[in-house]
């Protein structure tokens, strides 16, 4: 039995997500929030609030017990980018790439 939970278009970009989500993979959902309330990374809040929905779906939809959760899969994709221009010297313009993220977890119960 599992309950999965999913945010799309966070706008941090994959490569600084990956740092967070990958410290919480395989770990007790308690323990994994413990963890990410103190991590500092701009990432953390978002993973956490969606580690709790999962969880929240696992119980109210699946009917697991909340203390054998644990995150079993957890991965961050890359979403559509957003293209900038910032303006330059002598009337040109260079690019800016605003990445965008979609995180999906999955947890089961032990």
């Amino acid at each position: 039995m599992q309950a999965t939970a999913k945010v799309t278009g966070v706008r941090i970009a994959p490569r600084k997500c990956r740092l967070v989500v990958d410290l919480v993979r395989g770990k007790k959902v308690a323990d994994a929030l413990g963890i990410l309330a103190n991590v500092n990374k701009s990432a953390s809040p978002v993973v956490a609030k969606l580690i709790k929905s999962a969880a929240a779906n696992a119980v109210n939809n699946n009917k697991m017990d909340e203390s054998k959760l644990y995150v079993d899969t957890i991965y961050v994709n890359e979403g559509p980018r957003l293209k900038r221009y910032m303006p330059r010297a002598r009337g040109s313009a260079s690019s800016i790439i605003k990445r965008t993220s979609h995180i999906s977890v999955v947890v089961k119960e032990k």
